[in-house]
C-alpha cells in the first residue's frame, strides 16, 4: 500500500511541475494557486518574480467559515473564489493567471474559478 501512495504521490508532483512550467506570475499578473483537500478549499495570488503571497483565502478563514457550511463542496470553493475576487480587486488586482496544480479543472477548482470570474478577476 505505502508503494502505491508514493506512485500517486510522483504522479501528482510531474502534472504539478507540467503546469508551473508554462504558468508564471508576475506583479501585473500573479498566479492563482489552489488547493484542495476533502474538507477544505484554499487560493492564493502569487508574485513569483518577489517570491511573495500578495492576497488568499481559505475555507478556514474565520469570516469565510461563518458563511458557508462546509468547505469541502462546490457552493464554498465558489464563494472563497468570490472572497479571493474581492481581496484582490481591494488590493489592485484584476488580472491573474490561473494556476490549477495537480487538480483536474473540473468540480470544485472550476466552482473556484468560476467564482473568481463572477467577482471581477480576468484570467
Amino acid at each position: 500500500m505505502a508503494n502505491k501512495q508514493k506512485v500517486v504521490e510522483k504522479r501528482r508532483q510531474r502534472r504539478k511541475f507540467h503546469v508551473r512550467d508554462r504558468v508564471r506570475g508576475d506583479s501585473q499578473r500573479p498566479r492563482l494557486s489552489v488547493f484542495r483537500s476533502h474538507r477544505h478549499v484554499a487560493c492564493q495570488l502569487i508574485d513569483d518574480a518577489a517570491g511573495r503571497t500578495l492576497v488568499s483565502v481559505s475555507s478556514r478563514d474565520k469570516e469565510v467559515r461563518d458563511s458557508i457550511r462546509y468547505g469541502g463542496n462546490r457552493d464554498a470553493a465558489q464563494a472563497i473564489g468570490k472572497v479571493l475576487a474581492e481581496r484582490a480587486l481591494a488590493a489592485g488586482i484584476r488580472q491573474v493567471r490561473f494556476d490549477r496544480g495537480c487538480y483536474k479543472y473540473h468540480g470544485r477548482v472550476a466552482a473556484l474559478a468560476d467564482g473568481a470570474r463572477e467577482g471581477g478577476l480576468e484570467f
